[in-house]
């Protein structure tokens, strides 16, 4: 056998033994891959798509579920959180990916114009990470994406919740200027019975001076009234991404109130369990957790470096080319047993929040809940006894006046008092419609739009 064969040999097995090394060390991350596509897709369908400049133009009436969906389809803030769920997402490929090879050349500078054989090395070498290392930094990464996404979803809830509000707002200085112009007119009405009493020697001079104080003082409250409208605009454009001016059409003379009331606590606190975006986040932030547990405790074996190299001052050929392996050894273990304490500490935290937030759910959507029932009772009050009992003793005290049996104070009285009641009223039911979308918000519902399955 020929000398060259038998060097060949070791030659071919340490080759061998590279490659099936690189093998082992690589990572399989095909889980990984998926979650990667998975939230990849949902990034895209995310979006923003072009929408119009002026949305109501021809809407007669502004309607909530078109405004929320105006609001989420706009705002900067949301397109912001997805651009951040983005950059989280491109972490990924860089922190799975392997480090740079390394190529390393030298040379022998006596040899260049020497009479002796030119002297040369090149090395190309590869760092190789423990296997699952590569892996479980990819979780980490795609736990922290989870948390911007579900980040995003906690934004799209707040700004629904905010559209909504303000149009609850709008709906009640909307209403209450019609309620303040019937008054105005109501007022005009007393103060010519009363101006025609005083004629007649039915009543005194004070009391057309009374209804005018009164009137004067209505149409004060209606300048209050307009200038509040205004900043609702301006607030509500906000939102939308437009010109604080920019026209809006006028809320709906009604506020429809649901027939059946919410349903029982225990359903409402297990679907908030299953939505609601908070919860989601810290569960990704509990895998995120119990990867850098897994990874402190990997930290604990060698990474593999793998290399070939080409050396031209060996005078056998078989001696010039050359492959191997090199480890580092991981002496300190005080500091890898710190890591991981570090790591199991901040993990047990985020199970100790899980539990705190879940109580802290249970507990909103309760408040919630019981603060809508209380507000569909008002609504009932207003409307079956304490509006028509003030619109009576308006009637009563009108005639009575007219009659010369009770003075103008009394009619005066009367009128506020219906005046008070009726724009109460309003606002009652529009916090009906405001608590039913902070029950919304607590089961992580978007609040102001339908659910699948309800009337448009």
């Amino acid at each position: 056998m020929s000398p060259h064969r038998r060097s060949g040999r070791p030659t071919m097995g340490a080759a061998l033994v590279t490659c099936a090394t690189v093998i082992l060390w690589s990572d399989s991350a095909v889980a990984d891959e998926r979650r990667l596509q998975t939230q990849s897709a949902a990034l895209t369908q995310q979006a923003p798509r072009p929408s119009e400049a002026n949305p109501f133009s021809q809407a007669l009436a502004l309607d909530r579920a078109e405004l929320v969906r105006q609001v989420l389809a706009r705002s900067p803030s949301l397109e912001a959180a997805r651009q951040a769920w983005r950059a989280a997402l491109a972490r990924y490929p860089q922190e799975t990916a392997l480090e740079d090879p390394m190529l390393s050349y030298s040379v022998a500078p006596l040899s260049i114009s020497g009479g002796e054989r030119f002297g040369q090395t090149v090395e190309l070498s590869q760092q190789l990470p423990f296997p699952g290392k590569r892996g479980l930094r990819g979780e980490v990464v795609l736990a922290e994406a989870e948390i911007m996404r579900e980040d995003m979803e906690e934004l799209r809830l707040r700004l629904a919740l905010m559209a909504s509000t303000f149009f609850d707002d709008l709906f009640v200085v909307e209403r209450s200027l019609g309620i303040t112009d019937e008054h105005l007119r109501l007022l005009e009405q007393l103060k010519k019975s009363a101006e025609a009493q005083y004629v007649v020697g039915r009543a005194s001079q004070q009391d057309p001076l009374q209804a005018e104080v009164a009137l004067s003082d209505v149409l004060r409250e209606k300048v209050s009234l307009e200038s509040e409208r205004d900043l609702l605009r301006a607030q509500l454009n906000g939102l939308l991404h437009r010109p604080p001016a920019a026209a809006l059409p006028p809320p709906p003379e009604n506020l429809p109130v649901p027939a059946e009331g919410p349903r029982p606590s225990e359903l409402l606190q297990e679907e908030a369990l299953r939505h609601r975006p908070e919860l989601a986040g810290l569960r990704a932030r509990l895998g995120g957790g119990e990867a850098t547990v897994r990874l402190a405790r990997r930290d604990y074996y060698p990474d593999l470096r793998v290399m070939g190299s080409y050396n031209s001052m060996w005078m056998d050929t078989p001696h010039q080319f050359m492959a191997g392996v090199s480890i580092n050894i991981p002496l300190d273990l005080g500091k890898r047993k710190a890591a991981v304490q570090e790591a199991e500490a901040h993990l047990q935290r985020l199970r100790m929040e899980e539990e705190g937030l879940i109580d802290n759910i249970r507990v909103e959507v309760e408040q919630a809940r019981t603060r809508l029932v209380a507000a569909r009772r008002v609504v009932e009050l207003y409307r079956e006894r304490l509006v028509p009992a003030a619109r009576d003793q308006v009637a009563a005290a009108r005639a009575g006046f007219e009659s010369g049996k009770n003075a103008f104070q009394a009619l005066i009285e009367a009128e506020r008092n219906l005046r008070t009641l009726e724009l109460r009223s309003q606002m009652a039911l529009a916090d009906v419609t405001r608590r039913q979308a902070e029950l919304d918000r607590a089961t992580g519902q978007i609040p102001g739009l339908p659910r699948e399955g309800a009337p448009q």
